[in-house]
C-alpha cells in the first residue's frame, strides 16, 4: 500500500481503538499522547515493531505458519486480536480493523481479499 493508504489505515485504527477506550471508560486524551498515537504510528510503520513486521510478511503473500516460524519474537497481535474483537464486541463498538486482522490470522482470509472488503464497506460519519 501506499502513504496514503498507510496514513488512513492509521487514523481508522485511533479511532477505533478511541472508541473501545471511551466504552470502557478511559480518559480520550490518553489516545492523542505517546501511549496511544505515538505507539500507534510506531507499530504501524516501524521495520522494528514485531507486529508491523508480522503482518508486512503475511502481506508479502507469507502463510501464517510461514510467518510464525521465520518471527522471533513474539508479536502480541496474532494472539491478542480475537480478545480485543470479543470486547469490542462486548461493549457494542464497531471494530471494522480488528475484525480484518482476526479475518486474516485466525481464518486465512488472504490480505488482499480482507483489504478488498473493508475498503469496500459503505462510508459511515465520523463520531466517538
Amino acid at each position: 500500500l501506499g502513504d496514503n493508504a498507510k496514513g488512513s489505515l492509521i487514523t481508522r485504527g485511533l479511532a477505533e481503538t478511541t472508541r473501545l477506550g471511551l466504552a470502557m471508560g478511559a480518559d480520550p486524551l490518553t489516545f492523542s499522547g505517546l501511549a496511544g498515537l505515538g505507539d500507534l504510528v510506531a507499530t504501524c510503520s516501524s521495520p522494528l515493531s514485531r507486529n508491523h513486521t508480522f503482518g508486512t510478511n503475511l502481506g508479502k503473500g507469507m502463510t501464517l505458519a510461514e510467518t510464525i516460524a521465520v518471527t522471533r519474537q513474539t508479536a502480541e497481535g496474532v494472539k491478542s486480536c480475537q480478545s480485543v474483537l470479543d470486547l469490542g464486541r462486548r461493549h457494542g463498538v464497531d471494530m471494522p480493523l480488528t475484525e480484518t486482522v482476526v479475518g486474516i490470522v485466525h481464518e486465512g482470509k488472504p490480505p488482499v481479499v480482507a483489504l478488498k472488503e473493508l475498503m469496500s464497506r459503505s462510508a459511515k460519519p465520523e463520531r466517538r
